[in-house]
């Protein structure tokens, strides 16, 4: 029981440290890279920014106020539970940028390059490794995101096409205050941005795995044992169309070996049909058994 709960203390500062410091480096972002380029990628930053720009509204101001209203949306239209998870970045996430904005006008003299797509580059991974960091556990830094979860609640409509609509919304506003110019440097950012996201909280693929369909099952078998020194596991078939009994197998091969293990699979058997697929994550099995530290 003691260790279940050092376990779980263990967990939730790691959670907790990860949620605190992506949020951070958000805000160093927002500072760094949007605010001072007027650079418009969506969310009520995006918006704090298009507004200063027409209106004179101070952007941190209006994210401040902005934060806090979508907070007591988010109590009225979503309920408590929902209102917990945002809760802490919704306060977070604006101090964050108060506090960060020394730090962010020493920082900005060392990172201005000739070539404005190296400028946009940097802007995408930070972004990137920012929202990974916040989205990997399940947090939240309130905002717009209130406004997505309450489409999906209301309207039925999936969080990643909510996402996209507010921000593709909020991009053009962009574009056409700040010229087109501004709204592909956003969208370019937005790409890096999910793909960075998108590998953090996933991972990045160091395997790959295979499901063979061979008439030389046994060959096979000796090959993935004896040469590549993992193990496999062997599923009944049924072909559909042809209703004939066979076997699959399965097994997972590291990415530098995927190509010869292709080759000595079809020097083997010419027919064999297989698929493969990238494998995020491996937890036991013979070669992780026999060779740990892999």
């Amino acid at each position: 029981m003691g260790k279940k709960i050092e376990k779980d203390t263990k967990e939730l500062i790691i959670t907790g440290f990860s949620f605190v410091l992506g949020t951070f480096f958000l805000a160093l972002c927002y500072n760094l890279f949007f605010a001072p380029r007027n650079l418009v990628v969506g969310g009520i930053s995006g918006l704090g920014i298009i507004l200063q720009e027409i209106c004179g509204i101070n952007a941190n101001l209006f994210i401040y106020i902005a934060s806090f209203i979508l907070l007591i949306v988010c109590y009225l239209f979503l309920g408590k539970e929902e209102t917990k998870k945002v809760v802490i970045g919704t306060f977070l996430y604006p101090l964050f940028i108060t506090f960060t904005a020394p730090m962010a006008e020493f920082l900005i003299n060392y990172i201005e390059f000739k070539e404005i797509l190296v400028t946009i580059m940097l802007a995408g991974l930070l972004y990137g490794f920012s929202n990974g960091l916040v989205y990997k556990y399940g947090y939240s830094t309130g905002g717009s995101d209130v406004i997505v979860k309450i489409f999906r609640k209301y309207f039925h409509i999936s969080e990643g096409k909510g996402v996209l609509v507010c921000n593709l919304f909020i991009i053009i506003a962009g574009g056409i205050v700040f010229g087109i110019d501004n709204a592909i440097y956003a969208i370019i950012i937005l790409v890096i941005e999910s793909i960075l996201v998108d590998k953090i909280i996933i991972g990045i693929s160091d395997s790959k795995k295979f499901m063979i369909y061979t008439k030389e099952a046994n060959k096979i078998k000796k090959i993935v044992k004896d040469e590549f020194y993992t193990g496999y596991t062997i599923f009944p078939t049924v072909g559909g169309y042809s209703h004939i009994r066979g076997v699959m197998l399965m097994c997972i091969i590291s990415n530098r070996d995927v190509n010869l293990f292709k080759d000595r699979i079809l020097e083997t058997d010419p027919k064999a049909f297989f698929v493969i697929s990238d494998c995020y994550e491996v937890q036991g099995g013979v070669k992780r058994s026999n060779l740990p530290f892999i």
